[in-house]
C-alpha cells in the first residue's frame, strides 16, 4: 500500500528463548555453510517510538535489533493510519491501539514516506552481493479490524473518484473473514505488505511507497505464511525493515489500499551467500515467483519476464529458448500492484511443472 504522510507504527524489543532452526519449505536451497549458529535464538520486536522507521530505508539508519544468520524475530507491526482518521470513520476511541497513539505523539523523524516500518534489523553476516532469505513462518491478525479507504489524488482511478472515503471493516478472526458488508464476506489472507532492506548507500533515504531492487513495499499477496522472500543485500547486515500489515488484498490493490491492519508474524533470517540476486524473488510451496518493478508496467513486466527466464535457466538448466517456451505455456504474469508510483509485476510458475529431469539434466 502506498500511505499518506499521516500514517505510523512503533517496536519494543525482549530476547526469547533458544529455538532449534527448522527446516521449512525451502529445503532445495539451503544456506550456504557457516551462516546458521548452532543454537539459533527467538527475539521478539514490538512497535514503540524508539524501534520504527517512519517513511523510508535508508542505509544510514541505527539498527534496533541485531540478529545472527538463523534466528528468528517474532516482529508487531501497526496499521497504516492514524488514531484521527481511525475515529473519524467510526471506529471506538478504545479500539484504537496504544502504541499507535505513542509513535503519532512522539515520533518527528519522518518521511518523505507514509509507511511506519518495524525495524532495522541488522543481521550480523550479510554483505553487498549476499542475498538475506526471509522465511515467513507466521503471520496472525492482532486486532479484529482493518480499513479501506481512498482519496482524490491516490488509486488508479483518481479522475472517477475525486473525494476521500474511509470504511472500517470488522474481521472475523474465527472464521478468517471479513465483513466487508451485509451479505459480502472476504476470505483473509494476511501478509505483510512492505518487507525490505535498505538500498545502496547512494540512494541516501528513499520513500518507503516504491518498491524495488531493495523489495520493501511489494504489496504481494502471495507472501502469506510458509513462503520466503529472497533480497539482495546492499548494505552491511542488510537493515530489514517490515510493515504494512493487510488481513487480505486483491491483485493491483487498485484504490490503493487492501485489508489495512495491525499483524504480528515470526520471520527467520538467513544469510544466503550462495546466491546472488539483482531483483527479489520469492518462493511458496506450490510455486515459484520472480518480481519486476517500474513506473512503466511493461517495463515492470519485461524485468519479471525476463527475471523468470533467468531462473529457469539457472535452476533448471533450460536454454534460452526453451525458458522463453516454458514460461508463455506455464508461467502466470500477474500484477502485483497499480498504485505506488513504480508498478509491481510478478511471474508464477508452478512446482508440478517439475515433474522429473529437465532438458539440462537437472531436477
Amino acid at each position: 500500500m502506498k500511505t499518506r504522510p499521516s500514517i505510523i507504527a512503533t517496536a519494543i524489543l525482549t530476547v526469547g528463548a533458544g529455538l532449534v532452526l527448522a527446516a521449512g519449505a525451502q529445503a532445495q536451497q539451503p544456506a550456504a555453510p557457516n551462516t546458521r549458529p548452532s543454537k539459533p535464538t527467538t527475539y521478539q520486536l514490538k512497535p514503540t517510538p524508539t524501534t520504527v522507521a517512519w517513511g523510508f530505508y535508508d542505509a544510514a539508519a541505527k539498527p534496533v535489533l541485531r540478529i545472527k544468520s538463523g534466528d528468528r524475530v517474532e516482529v508487531k507491526t501497526l496499521i497504516t493510519s492514524s488514531p484521527t482518521r481511525l475515529e473519524g470513520a467510526g471506529l471506538p476511541p478504545d479500539q484504537v491501539e496504544q502504541s499507535l497513539r505513542d509513535i503519532h505523539q512522539s515520533v518527528t523523524n519522518k518521511g518523505p514516506g507514509g509507511h511506519i516500518l518495524t525495524g532495522p534489523i541488522y543481521v550480523e553476516g550479510a554483505e553487498p552481493g549476499d542475498v538475506l532469505e526471509v522465511r515467513i513462518k507466521k503471520v496472525a491478525l492482532a486486532i479484529p479490524y482493518a480499513y479501506n479507504a481512498f482519496g482524490p489524488t491516490s488509486g488508479f482511478l483518481p479522475e472517477d473518484f475525486g473525494y476521500a472515503k474511509m470504511r472500517i471493516i470488522p474481521l472475523d478472526r474465527k472464521r478468517m473473514v471479513a465483513n466487508f458488508a451485509p451479505g459480502i464476506e472476504v476470505p483473509l489472507r494476511p501478509f505483510f505488505g512492505s518487507m525490505g532492506v535498505a538500498p545502496p548507500p547512494a540512494a541516501g533515504r528513499i520513500n518507503s511507497a516504491p518498491p524495488g531492487i531493495h523489495a520493501g513495499n511489494l504489496d504481494n499477496k502471495e507472501l502469506v505464511a510458509g513462503t520466503t522472500l529472497y533480497i539482495p543485500v546492499h548494505v552491511a547486515g542488510g537493515l530489514f525493515e517490515v510493515g504494512d500489515g493487510h488481513a487480505g488484498q486483491g491483485n493491483g490493490e487498485v484504490d490503493i489500499t487492501g485489508l489495512e491492519t495491525s499483524l504480528t508474524g515470526t520471520l527467520e533470517f538467513i544469510v544466503r551467500k550462495d546466491l546472488h540476486l539483482t531483483w527479489p524473488r520469492a518462493e511458496t510451496p506450490t510455486d515459484y515467483i520472480t518480481m519486476g518493478m517500474d513506473e512503466d508496467l511493461t517495463k515492470a513486466t519485461k524485468i519479471a519476464l525476463r527475471e523468470m527466464l533467468d531462473f529457469l535457466m539457472k535452476e533448471k538448466n533450460l536454454s534460452h529458448d526453451d525458458a522463453y517456451m516454458l514460461a508463455s505455456v506455464a508461467a502466470n504474469m500477474e500484477i502485483t500492484q497499480l498504485v505506488d508510483g513504480t508498478k509491481g509485476v510478478h511471474s508464477m510458475i508452478s512446482k508440478k511443472v517439475f515433474t522429473g529431469k529437465s532438458l539440462g539434466g537437472k531436477n
